[in-house]
Order: C-alpha cells, then sequence, then structure tokens
C-alpha cells in the first residue's frame, strides 16, 4: 500500500516563478550552473549549488557549501519572496517539450515506504552524491528537488487531474530551454480521492532522482535521532516527489562515447567488434528498432546487430541494448570491466542529439560513439519488479521537473 501526502510547499510568488525555477542540480556541472545563473539572484540554482558563490578552488562538498546554501535558501525568503501555503495541498504539475506532454502529482511520500520497496528502485546510487544531497538537506531543512515516480496510471487519479486543470493555474511560464511548465493547485475536496486511489498501488518507482530519494531517508535518520519526541509523523518522515502515469512518459537514449581504442587502428577495432555484432554502413544515426546500435567512427555512422556470438544472461537487464554495448563490445574489445568507473567512457544525455556524438568525434575528443535505441518505461518496471538495477545511465527522461517551484521543508 503506497503513501501519498499533501504538504504544505514553500514557493514563489507567480511574478517571480520564472526566475526562481532552476534546472535540476544534477544536470548542470559548477560552470554551467554559474551561467545560468549570472545575472539572476533569485535563481535556485543559488541554493541547490550554492558552491557558484564560493571561490571556485573551495571543494563542492564542504561544510561552507551547505551554510551558504542555508543562507540562500533564507535570503530566497525573504527576497523573492517565498511564501509557504497555510494547508497542506497536492500540486498538478504539467510539463510540455515540443509534442511531448506529461502530468504529474507533486506530493510527499513516505520514507519508510522507499525503505521497505513500496517504492522500487533501478538504479544503485554512490555514497558521495548521498552525502553530499543529504547534507544539503540536514542543513537547509528542505528537500529543494523532487523525485521523478512513475506507476501504472489509476482512471479515478487521472479524472482528478483533469479537473483540477480547468481551475487557473498558480505558475505557467516557458523556460529558457523552451520546456513550459504549468502547475495548479488541486481542490481540498480531491484529496481524499487521491490518497485512497494510491493506497490501493502495489508499488510505485523511481523513474529519476535515486540519489534524491536515498538521502531524503538517510536524512530522516539524521533527525530521528535528533528528535528524542519522534513519533513518525514529523514532516522529515516523508520526500518530495512528483508521480507520473508511466503512460505519459518518454525515454530518451543514453548515448556513449569512447576516446581510446587501446592501440587499435579503426579497421582493426571494427574487425574486433565483427566478432559480436553484424557491422554495415548505414545513412542514420539513431537506431530504428531493438537490438541495434549505431556507432560513429572516422565520419562515419554504421549500423550494429548482435550475431550469434551474442548470447544475453538470465537476467532481465541483461537483455538491454546498453547490456549487449557492454558485454559484447566495451568489456571483451576495449576492456571496460566497470563502466561506472572506468575514464574511458562517458555518457550523452539523448537530449543532446547524435549532433553531439559525432561533434566529439569529429574534433578529436572521443574515437567512437554509440547511439543507442532508447529503453522503454516498462523495462524499468520489469527490471524493478525482478529487484535488479539497470545498468548506469541506461535512461534519459525529458522533460525535466524545475528545482525552487514547490519546496517541502522538513
Amino acid at each position: 500500500m503506497a503513501v501519498i501526502r499533501p504538504f504544505r510547499a514553500v514557493r514563489p510568488l507567480d511574478k517571480v516563478a520564472h526566475l526562481v525555477a532552476s534546472v535540476p542540480y544534477d544536470v548542470v556541472n559548477r560552470e554551467e550552473a554559474a551561467e545560468l545563473a549570472k545575472g539572476n539572484p533569485l535563481s535556485f540554482l543559488r541554493v541547490t549549488r550554492s558552491e557558484i558563490e564560493l571561490d571556485s578552488d573551495v571543494n563542492p562538498y564542504a561544510e561552507e557549501v551547505y551554510k551558504k546554501a542555508s543562507e540562500n535558501f533564507k535570503r530566497l525568503k525573504a527576497e523573492a519572496p517565498l511564501i509557504q501555503e497555510e494547508r497542506p495541498g497536492f500540486y498538478v504539475y504539467k510539463l510540455i517539450m515540443g509534442e511531448q506532454e506529461q502530468v504529474g502529482i507533486a506530493a510527499t511520500f513516505s520514507s519508510e515506504d522507499y525503505n521497505n520497496d513500496v517504492i522500487m528502485k533501478h538504479e544503485k546510487t554512490r555514497k558521495v552524491k548521498e552525502d553530499d544531497r543529504t547534507n544539503h538537506i540536514v542543513n537547509t531543512n528542505a528537500q529543494t528537488g523532487a523525485v521523478f515516480l512513475t506507476y501504472k496510471g489509476v482512471a479515478e487519479v487521472n479524472d482528478v487531474v483533469k479537473s483540477t486543470m480547468k481551475t487557473n493555474p498558480i505558475y505557467d511560464f516557458t523556460a529558457p530551454d523552451g520546456i513550459k511548465h504549468t502547475v495548479w493547485i488541486m481542490p481540498e475536496d480531491y484529496n481524499e480521492t487521491v490518497i485512497s486511489e494510491i493506497a490501493k498501488v502495489k508499488n510505485l518507482y523511481i523513474a529519476d532522482g535515486h540519489h534524491r530519494a536515498a538521502s531524503a531517508s538517510r536524512s530522516q535518520k539524521v533527525k530521528m535521532d535528533n528528535n528524542s519526541s519522534h513519533n513518525g509523523t514529523e514532516e522529515y518522515n516523508y520526500f518530495l516527489a512528483v508521480l507520473f502515469p508511466a503512460e505519459e512518459l518518454k525515454i530518451l537514449p543514453y548515448n556513449r562515447v569512447v576516446f581510446d581504442l587501446k592501440g587499435m587502428s579503426t579497421a582493426g577495432f571494427i574487425e574486433k567488434v565483427k566478432q559480436y555484432f553484424d557491422v554495415e554502413p548505414c545513412d542514420f544515426a539513431s537506431p530504428k528498432e531493438r537490438k541495434t546500435m549505431c556507432m560513429y567512427i572516422e565520419n562515419n555512422w554504421y549500423l550494429l546487430k548482435p550475431n550469434s556470438n551474442v548470447v544475453p544472461g538470465d537476467a532481465v537487464g541483461d537483455k538491454l541494448d546498453v547490456s549487449l554495448l557492454q558485454n559484447f563490445l566495451l568489456k571483451p574489445i576495449l576492456g571496460v570491466e566497470d563502466i561506472r568507473t572506468d575514464t574511458n567512457v562517458d555518457f550523452i544525455g539523448g537530449i543532446r542529439g547524435t549532433e553531439e556524438l559525432e561533434k566529439l568525434v569529429n574534433n578529436g575528443k572521443a574515437s567512437a560513439a554509440f547511439s543507442m535505441y532508447p529503453v522503454a518505461v516498462q523495462d524499468l518496471i520489469n527490471i524493478s519488479d525482478a529487484g535488479e538495477t539497470m545498468p548506469p545511465k541506461s535512461t534519459w527522461f525529458e522533460p525535466k521537473l524545475r528545482d525552487g517551484l514547490v519546496v517541502h521543508t522538513i
């Protein structure tokens, strides 16, 4: 039984929402975050990536970074200003990117559900990134960015969302990247329907935001240990997320580049690849079906199809295209044992397109690039249900939620 809960959001006034709202903290590096926030004192990146206001030689995980985040959050609440709702509520959040439209419910969810696998994971987390967001939550006393959850949609909940969208939105703006964000406060009369219908759902699934969810769980433990009167109803027992029906979501591919062919010539490398894949020149850059991938090397695209030497393992995840690439090309031919840590491989989000792959190879920064067919949402659900984890960097969800529009204080 899944728990969904309304909350008293801290949020900007409508007139400054477009200035406050920022891209998620983890899709930009320090320099990119600084550039996006430049000239905008209200940018929420000054909270989520507060190191941009400190000297460039300051470690982004230093204590002073989290202190600055807390200071900036307090400043924004006063100067933007950010208001806090008097009553707990749900929020309907619609994103439009080109022809892609998706609508979810912003709410809080139980950390115990996360701990007990009612909320399912498909990705391993890294301790250093968990430490970072845990420190950020504990120091700001806020969850400043939402976890991206999905589930098999429920008609009664979808109807409530549609009815809410007939009311006046509190935000309606298009961000600089062209993505349109619209947010409504759900009428209170609908709250019980949402709560009772989601309670019938066996599992929710993390689509994006594993580190945020893990850090919310860890910060719950910190807060609980420091609260002698803990009773389980405190705000820190819940984390901020937006829940989307799976049928509305779109996953973009997560492409790969390799920097070094380990002394092989292009011809020699292609011959090695032919041990496991049929290799054919092609005039397109994106694979058109599963179990195929496109390779770019020396100004040419090639279509790769696994041959009879490719025998996937029994696990659900072993059959994914990214696993086939790892297990039958990157590992045996280029010696990539752990794709998480090997510096010979980098990952390029599908939002950047195949042009970025060509650019990296053409300018000599990479030796070869691989354009992947996107993973399906059902793959994510199947792997989560099987208790497996997906290979690193398998999914790229777009459009992405903006940080700062609704914040959960704990």
